[in-house]
């Protein structure tokens, strides 16, 4: 438990005697930050377009979520199996395949002629960034090593993703109200055009020495699981809990959970180590950023529908109100890792969550008057600079103190832990919002759960990580 143990002094005097990086590394770094920051940008490029979408492509409000929920449960679904297939057939390879997938995926989106080809190149575009993120995170860890360097390189991914999920927002209102939905579409397939050429020239292969096997049984289980597990959730939150096909997905999803983790203790060669999941950091570290993570997403998406609907902003409008919150998550994001080695990953990552969770509250006072804009502009920015201050000391709590062989499977529970997230946040909460006959009754109640969760997981993680001094000085005395 180095990372709640170390002494400011002991954290601060690094920095001096580390290496600095060379210009290679500055390349390989800003080639998976600009990977990173794509996949970033299609969590939220689409969402300000979603009041212009619909009605274009014949989809109800309540039917909306699909368009986010599409992407989200194949990223959250395959990202442990395709981070695990990355460690065993080369990281690298699969980065390049989920770029080039990533590409043809939103090009499909962009010419998309009805809800299903939409929704299909939605998810084909999930399968890409499931098999982007991890890996290229994977990539990132094994390129830099632990310590100033991987702190720093961590801190530059998260701020570029919390920065292209504004600048998804920002430019999704632009491209809307100036050439159409299908444009923020055809904008992430730019994206893949220009990085794809860019990557194999400067990406190392990296893969584990030993070249285990693929563990096909847990491989199958945990996707399996997850996907209908997602799905049942995310239908059950629009239809209820009785309908056949829910009952049968979520029976199957428990089942099909519980089975991997059978499977995964009798393996030699396990998907996810159990006894990794038992380690304090990695447990209670991932139980904070999934809660960073679907919180946030489920606030973002709920305030997008208000500021149009109730409020009757522009597309555009509704981006400039994003974009402030990209700002102060960029500062939030350049001054985390002084923080963090100031009072420690761990004390971080809990105040970043009680922070989180206060501001939510406070947009309990939006309403239907002009005044509003400046509470829901000032209440999400804020929020969301804790929230990004919590996505770095989540992930620092999480991969340090793990070998590089098993960086693999740590940054794949980082990356599911943020997809599934995201993916289960909206469905869950904020379809309470689109299915509500009134949206700003809808709004007060999801923001109420929303805080109340993000300030129950403060104090959950506090518990988990509460440093145990009382058992340490026996063993130095």
């Amino acid at each position: 438990m180095a990372i709640d143990t170390a002494s400011p002094q002991t954290t601060t005097s690094q920095p001096p005697t580390a290496p600095r990086l060379s210009g290679r590394d500055k390349l390989v770094l800003f080639v998976l930050c600009a990977a990173q920051f794509m996949v970033a940008l299609d969590f939220s490029v689409l969402n300000v377009a979603l009041p212009v979408l619909g009605p274009d492509l014949g989809m109800s409000t309540s039917a909306l979520q699909w368009a986010v929920t599409a992407f989200a449960l194949p990223s959250g679904g395959f990202l442990l199996l395709f981070g695990r297939i990355g460690d065993l057939y080369g990281r690298r390879r699969i980065f390049l395949s989920g770029l080039a997938l990533f590409g043809a995926a939103s090009l499909l989106a962009t010419f998309a002629w009805d809800p299903a080809s939409f929704l299909a190149g939605r998810a084909l575009q999930g399968m890409g960034a499931a098999a982007i993120v991890p890996t290229g995170m994977s990539l990132l860890t094994t390129t830099f090593p632990e310590g100033p360097q991987r702190d720093k390189a961590l801190g530059i991914s998260g701020t570029l993703m919390s920065l292209g999920f504004t600048v998804g927002m920002v430019a999704g209102g632009v491209l809307t109200d100036a050439l159409g939905w299908r444009s923020t579409m055809g904008l992430l397939t730019l994206f893949a055009v220009l990085v794809l050429p860019l990557a194999p020239g400067l990406l190392p292969e990296s893969r584990t020495p030993d070249r285990p096997r693929l563990d096909v049984p847990g491989a199958v289980t945990v996707t399996g699981g997850l996907l209908a597990l997602i799905y049942a959730l995310s239908t059950a939150a629009e239809v209820g809990f009785g309908r056949a096909d829910v009952l049968i997905t979520l029976v199957a999803g428990l089942a099909l959970l519980t089975a991997f983790v059978s499977i995964e203790s009798r393996s030699a060669q396990p998907l996810v180590s159990l006894p990794m999941l038992r380690r304090r950091t990695i447990a209670w570290g991932n139980l904070g950023g999934l809660v960073t993570f679907s919180m946030m997403s489920t606030i973002v998406f709920v305030l997008t529908l208000y500021l149009q609907e109730v409020l009757h902003l522009s597309a555009f409008e509704t981006g400039l109100v994003f974009g402030v919150q990209g700002v102060l998550s960029v500062v939030a994001g350049a001054y985390t890792p002084r923080v963090v080695g100031r009072f420690g990953a761990r004390r971080t990552l809990i105040g970043s969550l009680v922070g989180q969770g206060v501001l939510i509250a406070s947009l309990l006072g939006i309403g239907t008057d002009g005044a509003s804009v400046w509470l829901a502009t000032a209440g999400v920015s804020l929020a969301s600079a804790f929230h990004l201050s919590a996505i770095i000391s989540y992930g620092l709590t999480v991969t340090s103190g793990v070998p590089d062989e098993e960086q693999g499977l740590a940054t794949g529970l980082v990356t599911s832990t943020q997809q599934i997230g995201i993916t289960v946040g909206i469905p869950l909460l904020g379809v309470l919002a689109t299915t509500s006959t009134d949206l700003l009754t809808g709004a007060h109640t999801v923001i109420t759960l929303a805080a109340t969760i993000t300030l129950v997981a403060a104090a959950l993680v506090a518990l988990g990580l509460r440093s145990k001094r009382v058992q340490t000085r026996p063993r130095k005395a």
